[in-house]
């Protein structure tokens, strides 16, 4: 036990004694790297008063000041470890009241300017007399984001239900000694030259390429996701008739073992349906076709992998020629099978369909 010595003139300064575990947090705290500076250099101040030195001694090693080796001396003494914190600082108080913002907040939801379809910041601002801060502020805690709308499509599908079913349980649920193939075509793909040279990406800026562009041909892609690998089959045609769909599903049976049932999920898209296609099926009993319901492409996994083609590939990329274009697919194509990445899909059937009730009970007038 080490007690500190009067180090001025006057009342002798109280004695300062630290415990074992004390002496230990505070050794850690001023030698740990990752410790606040402010921290650290508290808990050498407090060991170097407990080891008796004078508070000259001690501003003078730590390179600061005896005033400040006085302030946290006294608030060890005080609080003790938690002494050493810094003390809550409230800030400044709130100037915006309550019932401004129930205010801002119902005219957003309910009110439209006189001069726009909806609210801006400074519209709002100008409009309740307060800072366009403030505006930005209050939206951003309630999420408002009067300049954002999103779209939908309601399928017309009198078969919705019983389709959802259907594919989210093949998804959920796959059957065994089969495969499920997502099934689509990715048509008119366009082979897209910039009429000036690209200027690439430098320090500070980014790379920069003009508004306008050559066309030089178009090319559809036929795709086949396995649901439970993430690979893909896929095949480049320059026209998507019933014809390439055909050689496509021929494609299919080829790479995929014989033993094996065939469950492929696709559009209604009419090349899909003819009587060519549905021959050669009935010729090929261990493909079975499970057709999504109008409007409603988003049930097909392979719309969530054409994303990806078309965000990390396609849309920056520049080919000169139909075969150029072809070849770079063909490349990420390879790449991707490579280390294929399987999409997960978690919702249930009947959670899809209470999400879409609740947003028909909001419609008026859907007839459904």
């Amino acid at each position: 036990m080490i007690v500190d010595v009067a180090t001025k003139r006057g009342r002798p300064n109280a004695a300062l004694v630290l415990s074992a575990e004390e002496r230990t947090i505070l050794e850690q705290w001023s030698r740990r790297g990752r410790t606040a500076q402010s921290l650290a250099l508290r808990s050498k101040i407090v060991l170097g008063c407990a080891e008796g030195k004078i508070y000259d001694e001690v501003a003078s090693q730590l390179g600061t000041t005896r005033q400040t080796v006085c302030k946290w001396r006294g608030r060890f003494i005080a609080g003790r470890l938690e002494g050493l914190e810094d003390e809550y600082r409230p800030g400044a108080p709130r100037k915006i009241t309550d019932e401004a913002v129930e205010r801002v907040v119902v005219k957003t939801l309910e009110e439209m300017p006189r001069d726009a379809t909806q609210w801006s910041v400074r519209g709002m601002a100008k409009e309740t007399g307060m800072s366009a801060t403030g505006i930005h502020r209050i939206w951003q805690a309630f999420g408002l984001q009067p300049h954002r709308v999103d779209t939908f499509k309601l399928s017309n599908d009198p078969l919705f239900i019983d389709k959802v079913r259907d594919i989210v349980g093949l998804y959920l649920n796959p059957p065994e000694a089969a495969m499920v193939l997502c099934v689509d075509e990715k048509s008119q793909i366009q082979a897209l030259d910039r009429t000036q040279p690209i200027l690439p990406l430098r320090p500070g800026l980014p790379e920069r390429r003009t508004h306008d562009y050559s066309r030089h041909g178009t090319s559809t892609l036929f795709a086949a996701l396995d649901l439970a690998s993430g690979k893909v089959i896929g095949e480049l045609h320059r026209r998507h008739r019933a014809i390439e769909f055909l050689k496509f599903l021929e494609t299919i049976d080829q790479a995929v073992p014989s033993e094996l049932d065939l469950h492929l999920i696709l559009d209604n898209y009419s090349t899909h349906k003819t009587p060519t296609i549905k021959k050669w099926l009935l010729r090929h009993p261990r493909f079975h076709l499970h057709f999504t319901p109008t409007y409603s492409s988003w049930l097909n996994l392979v719309e969530r992998w054409f994303g990806e083609l078309t965000e990390k590939w396609i849309r920056r990329g520049t080919h000169r020629s139909t075969l150029a274009l072809e070849k770079s697919i063909k490349h990420w194509l390879a790449t991707w099978n490579e280390h294929p990445r399987p999409f997960v899909w978690t919702k249930t059937a009947d959670e899809i369909l209470s999400t879409l009730a609740s947003y028909l009970q909001q419609i008026s007038g859907t007839g459904h």
